[in-house]
């Protein structure tokens, strides 16, 4: 009964993000989170930037105590749930937890907002500032010189990768939490990774970079983060079609997508970016900017229209319905298990 509450928490936590998304009088994990990787790289950085040895096995650390004091939170949380008989106040923090490991409307919304700003309002130097300030806060690339057309195409890509690390990844690891929970109480469960997932995310995204000290420091939570997002990504690959008005080319999309995808340096990244490409008919790729240096990413789908706002309109409503057909798996895996435990 307590794992049927679990998972029943678990969908409503999703609605409550979809709804509501986060609620700014709470502390987002994320926060915190950050908090600790910030002040214990920057610790690293300032007393041993010369040794590249202690970075590397440093940046091990960092990737260690992050992720296992997030488990560990969350883990304690399960089991002060399922050992005091659904205590509310334990339900209710696993609630907002697992709701704050999903980002579907804080990320969906960003991006709306920015393709909103560029295409119904005139282009003037001040709205420019002010969309590229936007973009800049959902990005790791250098956008203060960019072009409208490059803003936009950012903003696509930031969403498509995006997608996978703020909403799939911790939907595929939470699932398998209630999975596990229902074998042992002791196992881990869906907020344990749901936490470690998160703290993994936040993780590549501060300090997962292959410049300056982060090439050392940020090695092992850049390879841990491919490996926990390998599987999530490429289940968004052979979904997405299902979900789209493409279905009937869902096997040369997914192939056209893996060809193009692989070529990122990234195994996960590429592609994400890739489905949604393909499937939204989107070139992505090119050229960028990053602490002074100019990227060239590999094209993907070139022969694809420039991105604009149906296209960002569409991508979100993609993300949506595909979050939807994976609710829908979940709950019929859920009570197949169910049947011969």
């Amino acid at each position: 009964m307590a794992e049927i509450n679990l998972f029943l928490i678990f969908l409503g936590s999703i609605g409550f993000d979809l709804l509501i998304g986060d609620p700014k009088f709470l502390i987002h994990p994320v926060q915190i989170i950050g908090f600790y990787i910030s002040k214990i790289s920057d610790y690293f950085i300032k007393n041993f930037g010369e040794n590249k040895k202690i970075l590397f096995w440093g940046g091990l650390f960092i990737a260690i105590s992050t992720i296992g004091i997030s488990f560990s939170l969350g883990k304690l949380i399960e089991l002060s749930y399922l050992q005091s008989r659904n205590h509310f106040f334990s339900g209710l923090l696993i609630f907002f937890g697992l709701s704050s490991c999903i980002a579907s409307k804080g990320l969906i919304t960003s991006v709306k907002e920015i393709a909103e700003l560029i295409e119904r309002k005139e282009i003037n130097d001040q709205n420019k500032r002010l969309i590229k300030d936007k973009v800049q806060r959902i990005v790791s690339r250098d956008v203060k010189s960019s072009s409208i057309k490059h803003l936009m195409r950012s903003s696509a890509e930031s969403l498509t990768e995006n997608s996978v690390d703020g909403i799939f990844g911790p939907l595929f690891w939470i699932f398998i939490g209630i999975v596990f929970i229902k074998f042992s109480v002791y196992l881990p469960g869906p907020l344990s990774l749901g936490f470690s997932y998160k703290a993994i995310s936040t993780l590549d995204s501060m300090i997962g970079y292959k410049y300056n000290y982060f090439r050392y420091l940020g090695f092992f939570s850049a390879k841990i983060e491919d490996i926990f997002t390998f599987v999530p990504s490429r289940l968004v690959l052979i979904s997405l079609p299902l979900v789209s008005d493409k279905v009937n080319e869902s096997i040369s999309i997914i192939k056209n997508s893996y060809l193009d995808g692989k070529k990122y340096d990234s195994p996960n990244a590429g592609l994400s970016e890739a489905i949604f490409a393909y499937v939204s008919d989107i070139k992505l790729g090119g050229k960028s900017k990053y602490k002074n240096k100019i990227i060239e990413k590999p094209i993907i789908n070139a022969t694809g229209d420039n991105c604009n706002e149906e296209k960002i309109k569409l991508i979100c409503q993609l993300i949506l319905r595909l979050q939807f057909l994976w609710i829908i798996i979940f709950v019929l895996v859920f009570f197949i298990i169910s049947s011969f435990i």
